[in-house]
């Protein structure tokens, strides 16, 4: 299938079921009425951060605007705020300070053969041309002024420096060669603070106009330009933040101003969308998907922006993730929580047999969701023991992390260094549903059966195939290479001081109790969206802009329609809202 070809059937499955989702709503174009008036010099869509920061640049040029979510006012943030708050940097003092040496070089390299960049790299209107060069300003800015720019706002980072999708596989594979995760004190609510400070602040002088519960059902256009929004008043909700808000309509509004910003976010929330777009070389969707990230997380923009003339491109792209627990206290439907493990966890399929490389934890996130697409079953298990899960779980989203959260540092470190079961992972431990824990191999594998209702797991082969993989940890050198990657974890100081633990054996009883968790697939991010050149505007199939339209964050992959191409290297996410924000911010106050 050509690139064009591709493209074309994937938007038309994106339109399809976009209608489908905003059925009822005016999802077409209409024309401005005659003599409309400017409510403001700019129109932002989405209350996100990517829609916070594009806001606060807009102010700081001196332009009023127009700031509009669907949500009430306590969703103000959007998805960064149940984030863990990683961020992507290059050679940052952290890194220095545990002697990881780190160069823009070696982090390009990481980026280009981890996104795999292959639609039209280098034609103007390839699926990837932007989004490639999108990723080579990002990675400037990430080596550059990203950390001196956010700490000048106010914000700190843990000192010890995660290493998330490391590969572990060839070095012109996938993956980071070092560690590059930095972990915001504040986690998510802290990366999004001074942001929200700018935005309310300039609320409060009059410089932006805040309309919670305005949902955008269609673009407004005079000569051919986007000069403003259209939709529906939804009705007051007190609903929690991250919780289903009404969707009841009580009126309708028409705002008109010579620039709009869609910055709405992915579709990870709606899993009709998501299936409608699932890979074919990722086999089929699980029956069985569980989400990350709010309701309201609907992907309703992309099929509003594109009947209004963008160009959807990389809609098959997504980041879902492959280590999802069904949450013992949800806030939103089907809320599943991400365990950020470190590699000595045992990964078996739905049937017990052993993934191979990378289906270790903490390698390659979309390398182990095909391996489980071609299980043939769409969850997957981790064995594991008491030892394991005290040092090496974290789990992601601020609510996991209260110390982090509330930006106790000291509690944080305490909590990583003592060895002991962190108290949100007690909790899943004691009430989640996708635990089995047992002092014998024979009462666990009992328990994993017993707890799909399928008799799947074989405890014979099971028992086989760890005590082998145990044999491996008597000797300095081995040939599993999982335990090779365990002792190169741990020859990394932060690893072994807070995320890794020491290499044992899997059975030994001064381990246990022995543990086994079901793993669903999490849905999370969006890697394709509205296609956008470095300034953020919008462009439409000949890859011309579409006049007066600009677009931020998930919506627009991140930059350029998927700066990320097919894989991510973690801690890009927030990276890739507060970049596209601050850029097409500017860009549109100087337009």
């Amino acid at each position: 299938m050509t690139d064009a070809q591709e493209n074309h059937v994937t938007r038309r499955r994106v339109l399809t079921v976009g209608a489908g989702v905003a059925a009822g709503t005016a999802l077409g174009v209409r024309p401005a009425a005659a003599g409309a008036r400017a409510d403001a010099d700019a129109i932002v869509v989405g209350a996100g951060l990517a829609g916070l920061v594009a806001t606060s640049e807009l102010v700081a040029a001196g332009r009023r605007v127009l700031l509009l979510d669907q949500e009430p006012a306590t969703g103000l943030g959007g998805q960064a705020f149940w984030s863990l708050g990683g961020l992507f940097f290059v050679n940052s003092p952290e890194q220095r300070l545990a002697g990881i040496k780190d160069s823009l070089e070696l982090a390009r390299n990481d980026w280009f053969n981890t996104a795999g960049f292959d639609r039209g790299v280098n034609d103007p209107l390839g699926q990837d041309y932007w989004a490639s060069r999108w990723a080579e300003a990002y990675l400037q800015f990430a080596a550059g002024e990203k950390r001196s720019w956010l700490a000048g706002l106010g914000l700190t980072w843990v000192p010890i420096v995660g290493w998330a999708e490391r590969g572990g596989q060839l070095a012109d594979g996938p993956g980071n060669s070092v560690p590059r995760f930095h972990l915001t004190l504040g986690t998510g609510p802290g990366v999004m603070e001074p942001f929200e400070k700018l935005v309310r602040t300039a609320a409060a002088e009059g410089k932006v106009m805040l309309r919670f519960r305005h949902q955008v059902d269609g673009l407004i256009t005079t000569n051919g330009a986007i000069t403003g929004v259209q939709g529906s008043v939804l009705e007051a909700s007190s609903a929690a933040r991250g919780t289903p808000s009404s969707r009841v309509q009580v009126g309708e509004f028409e705002l008109n101003a010579p620039i709009v910003i869609v910055t709405s976010g992915g579709i990870g929330g709606n899993l009709e969308l998501v299936r409608a777009n699932w890979p074919a070389r990722l086999g089929t969707p699980p029956a069985r998907l569980i989400t990350g990230v709010p309701a309201h997380v609907d992907g309703r923009m992309l099929a509003i922006t594109n009947r209004a003339g963008a160009r959807i491109v990389n809609p098959d792209r997504m980041w879902h993730y492959t280590e999802g627990m069904v949450n013992h206290s949800p806030i939103w439907p089907g809320h599943g929580i991400r365990v950020l493990a470190a590699p000595s966890s045992l990964w078996f399929d739905a049937a017990g047999r052993r993934f191979a490389n990378p289906g270790v934890p903490s390698y390659d996130t979309l390398g182990t969701l095909e391996l489980i697409g071609k299980s043939g079953h769409g969850y997957s298990w981790f064995v594991l023991n008491k030892k394991i899960i005290d040092k090496e779980f974290v789990l992601s989203g601020s609510e996991q992390n209260p110390e982090l959260t509330r930006k106790d540092l000291l509690g944080y470190l305490a909590s990583r260094l003592l060895n002991s079961t962190p108290p949100p992972v007690k909790a899943f431990m004691d009430r989640g549903e996708d635990f089995v824990i047992a002092n014998t191999l024979p009462e666990l594998v009992a328990g994993m059966n017993r707890l799909t209702g399928a008799n799947l797991i074989d405890l014979e082969q099971l028992r086989r195939q760890i005590v082998v993989r145990d044999q491996q940890v008597d000797n300095p050198f081995t040939k599993d290479s999982q335990v090779m990657g365990i002792r190169n974890s741990l020859a990394y100081s932060g690893d072994s001081l807070a995320r890794t633990a020491s290499l044992h054996k899997i059975l030994d009883p001064a381990a246990g109790p022995l543990i086994a968790i079901r793993m669903n697939v999490l849905t999370r991010k969006t890697l394709g969206g509205l296609q956008t050149d470095l300034s953020g505007r919008v462009l439409g199939p000949t890859g011309q802009p579409v006049p007066g339209l600009y677009a931020a964050g998930e919506v627009a992959g991140f930059g350029g329609g998927g700066v990320h191409g097919y894989r991510a290297l973690e801690g890009t996410f927030l990276g890739g809202c507060l970049f596209t924000g601050r850029q097409t911010g500017r860009a549109a106050a100087n337009a």
